[in-house]
């Protein structure tokens, strides 16, 4: 006989999966912004700015611009590191989050 499939209990695994995933990124993005020292902005200069980021980056040479930027500024901090543990294993093309940028 075939074991019967608790369909609540796999709803609620993934459910608790997801929250964990937003609650590391979350986590993530605010080390991001600590790390860039954009942490002493005010939250409404900090919102207003990332903004105007979401509307510029329609422009492709911006995101490319900023994204070498970024990903300059990440080989720095793996230097810094000296032995390479800041990376988390992310190569410059993958966003803190670790996925990849696109």
């Amino acid at each position: 006989m075939r074991k019967v499939r608790d369909y609540d209990a796999e709803l609620k695994a993934l459910g608790d999966k997801a929250k964990a995933l937003k609650t590391k990124k979350v986590q993530q993005l605010g080390e991001l912004v600590a790390s860039t020292g954009a942490d002493v902005l005010d939250a409404d200069v900090l919102a207003g700015a990332l903004l105007h980021i979401v509307a510029e980056a329609q422009v492709e040479g911006n995101r490319e611009a900023w994204r070498s930027d970024g990903a300059a500024f990440f080989q720095r901090r793996r230097r810094k590191a000296g032995d390479g543990s800041a990376n988390n294993g992310q190569s410059a093309g993958e966003t803190p989050t670790g996925g990849s940028q696109s």
